[in-house]
Parts: structure tokens; C-alpha cells; sequence
């Protein structure tokens, strides 16, 4: 008789960008990658809590956070500087992590497309 039993806490969050408990394999971290299903914008939160194993809101909220932060006019807080948090930080990341399904993110096809051109 072969039955699947969960681990009593074991949550799925497919739905909401988290990953799931069969989806990491001995504690390895997923890789970083910005998911097709469960994202809001460009997926960035929900790939960060993914590959951290943390809910996806406390995410969105440090974004939040730091976008509203940065524009208050408070330029440090414990030596960083947050005129580069919030939208600025997001923008990076949507451009640096690449895609679910993808080995290259949109930044890299680019200067790979630009090397090519200048070839």
C-alpha cells in the first residue's frame, strides 16, 4: 500500500510564489529565479521568497518599506544609504535574476545581444 503522507506543518504555497516542502531536496535553497505563476509585477518578490523560504508578503513589504523610506529624505540608516532602496533595488532585481525557465536574465541577454552586434 503506497500512500503519500505530508509532514505534519508541511505548507504549499504555489499559489502565492512560496515554495512548496518537496521542492527543496536536503535544505538546498532553490535557485533564484523570478516565477511565472504567483507574481504581482515582475515576479522579484516572489522568487527572493522562494529561494529564502520566507512568506512572500514579508517580501513585498520590505520593499514597501524601503520605497517609502527613500523617498522621506532619510538618506542613511546604519551607514545605507535608502535613496537606492525601494523601486531602484526592485528594477535591479527584475533585471539581474532571471526568469523561471530561463539560464539569463534580461540584463545578460542584452550585453550578450550588444557583443554580438559588435562582433
Amino acid at each position: 500500500m503506497d500512500s503519500i503522507t505530508e509532514e505534519p506543518g508541511a505548507e504549499h504555497h504555489e499559489a502565492d510564489g512560496g515554495a512548496s516542502a518537496t521542492d527543496t531536496q536536503a535544505g538546498q535553497p532553490l535557485p533564484l529565479r523570478r516565477p511565472i505563476k504567483g507574481r504581482m509585477l515582475a515576479g522579484v518578490a516572489a522568487g527572493i521568497s522562494q529561494h529564502f523560504n520566507v512568506d512572500v508578503t514579508i517580501v513585498r513589504i520590505v520593499f514597501a518599506v524601503l520605497t517609502i523610506v527613500g523617498f522621506t529624505g532619510i538618506a542613511y540608516l546604519g551607514g545605507l544609504p535608502l535613496y537606492l532602496g525601494g523601486i531602484p533595488l526592485y528594477i535591479a532585481c527584475w533585471l539581474l535574476i532571471p526568469e523561471e525557465g530561463s539560464e539569463h536574465s534580461i540584463a545578460s541577454a542584452f550585453f550578450k545581444n550588444r557583443q554580438s552586434r559588435s562582433d
